[in-house]
């Protein structure tokens, strides 16, 4: 006989990972008989400061059936084309990791950057940027959504969200609550389990006590469920991504907002900049071993435009990842199951990853150990290339100005960032291996930007003439020029389609609901 369905599911935990938990859940409920609940304390605060996503949130919008408007408008947030790296590669320079396509196929032989690649060694090629219409249309403040336009790049434009994470967690309460999903406010006092070391239920403070089937851990960096209780394993990282703290501050906005996050290298980590319809998030991240608080905390009001909305916050952190973020009836999902700093801000594309993954591998109540083994397999793959990626930010420089550049520039990285960078250096080859969610152009972007420069190119390259080459680049530039060009400026685009309506506060500056 099949095994007996779930019939209830605890969420322990709000915040983003919470919130986008319970209504990818809330919204299944309703077809699967489901029970689904949240607990989370008023008491205790979130992590959350202003997130700059990738462009699969598109995606987790469309499951939820969001229009993409209301959504911006809720959060308050603008549009995101890639992120600038400012001061990485050494001081003074910068380039963009930009979404969307780039270039235009040359034939079936190589890679468009192939081809830059052969014109840039001989002075014939401008920046790889110039390429991008994405970069472009950042570095003017334009922007648009992707529509039908044929060859145009316009029709690959493709854009992520600046979003409040806030607001972005009391817009996916409205939606949940509006699904079904019950809502609980308390501390937990202590975690019950079966004789088999399952989750029987959670007990908080008043007395209360909450049985489910399934349970979910967005409890953030205390893992009250995944860590605390079931006791699985933490990988720390922190020998290859030293930053461990960050200190966060919000200010008004001086200027017209920019369609792309900003990544600027600091002397012991490096600074964010992400604006908002409402305001600015700036925050830095650095290795306590390298700077101390108050350096840190000098450095980033030193940078940042405006006025304080808030007082500088500082938040620790480690990075890593729990080998096993499914363990017996528990799913952890956010900061319980591990963190990667947000250098490529991946923090809610491994939330929407992780519900998408709990998806494929939805339990009974046999709850499967092959299945169990499998997602956490993908799950752990996934993680993996990104901090490959992050690592390659770092160990990639000519940076020597400071002990914490000197140490990351000789740190010993893992294999498969290794063969990355070597198989590159020979002939600018870089492989996409399995599910990998960074394709060639985003590892070329980066170490191209960071300053790792090839031997030769592809050979295949040689099947077109130079003379050829040279008149399809310059093409691509004024294609890309002209079209940058026709797009509306990112301010004037959301001042048409998703304007925020301005917020309101109470004397003591406090968000009123």
């Amino acid at each position: 006989m099949p095994a007996a369905k779930i019939k209830k599911i605890v969420i322990l935990g709000g915040g983003s990972a919470g919130w986008m938990t319970a209504a990818a859940l809330g919204k299944l409920s309703r077809q699967m008989n489901i029970q689904v609940q949240l607990i989370e304390s008023d008491e205790i605060g979130t992590v959350g400061v202003g997130e700059a996503t990738l462009t699969a949130l598109q995606g987790f919008n469309r499951l939820l059936g969001i229009d993409e408007n209301e959504f911006m408008r809720e959060t308050q947030a603008t549009f995101k084309l890639g992120i600038k790296f400012v001061n990485w590669d050494e001081i003074g320079n910068a380039y963009h990791h930009a979404f969307g396509v780039s270039g235009k196929p040359m034939g079936s032989h190589a890679k468009f950057y192939q081809y830059w690649l052969k014109l840039r060694a001989v002075g014939k090629a401008e920046s790889y940027e110039h390429y991008s219409l994405n970069a472009v249309a950042s570095e003017d403040k334009k922007f648009m959504r992707a529509f039908d336009a044929g060859n145009s790049p316009l029709s690959g434009l493709d854009h992520g969200f600046h979003i409040d994470a806030g607001l972005y967690g009391q817009y996916l309460r409205r939606l949940a609550e509006n699904w079904g999903v019950k809502r609980s406010q308390g501390k937990v006092k202590q975690v019950r389990q079966h004789n088999n070391g399952f989750i029987r239920a959670i007990e908080l403070e008043d007395g209360t006590e909450h049985e489910a089937d399934f349970f979910v851990d967005c409890s953030g960096f205390n893992a009250l469920l995944i860590g605390e209780t079931l006791q699985t394993e933490f990988e720390d990282w922190s020998h290859w991504l030293p930053c461990d703290r960050a200190i966060t501050v919000q200010t008004q906005s001086t200027q017209a907002p920019w369609p792309y996050t900003q990544a600027t290298a600091q002397k012991a980590g490096w600074q964010w900049r992400i604006p908002l319809q409402h305001r600015v998030g700036n925050g830095h991240v650095y290795s306590s071993q390298y700077m101390s608080d108050e350096e840190a905390r000098d450095i980033l009001l030193s940078n940042v435009e405006g006025a304080l909305l808030t007082e500088p916050r500082v938040i620790h952190f480690k990075t890593g990842y729990r080998k096993t973020s499914w363990h017996k009836n528990c799913l952890a999902i956010g900061l319980s199951s591990g963190f990667i700093e947000p250098l490529e801000s991946t923090s809610l594309h491994l939330v929407q990853s992780a519900i998408e993954q709990l998806f494929k591998f939805f339990p009974n109540m046999d709850f499967e150990q092959a299945d169990i083994d499998e997602y956490n397999r993908q799950t752990n793959y996934k993680i993996e290339c990104i901090r490959n990626l992050l690592i390659t930010h770092y160990c990639v420089t000519k940076r020597s100005d400071s002990d914490f550049w000197d140490y990351c520039r000789t740190m010993s990285v893992p294999p498969e960032v290794t063969q990355k960078i070597e198989q590159y250096q020979q002939n600018g080859r870089i492989f996409r291996f399995n599910d990998n969610m960074y394709d060639s152009i985003s590892w070329f972007q980066v170490m191209n930007g960071q300053g790792l420069k090839p031997l030769g190119y592809d050979p295949l390259v040689d099947l077109i003439p130079e003379e050829k080459i040279e008149r399809e680049l310059n093409n691509v530039l004024s294609v890309i020029r002209k079209s940058a060009d026709y797009m509306p400026s990112h301010q004037d685009f959301i001042t048409q389609h998703c304007k925020a309506n301005a917020l309101q506060f109470d004397d003591d500056k406090q968000l009123k609901n």
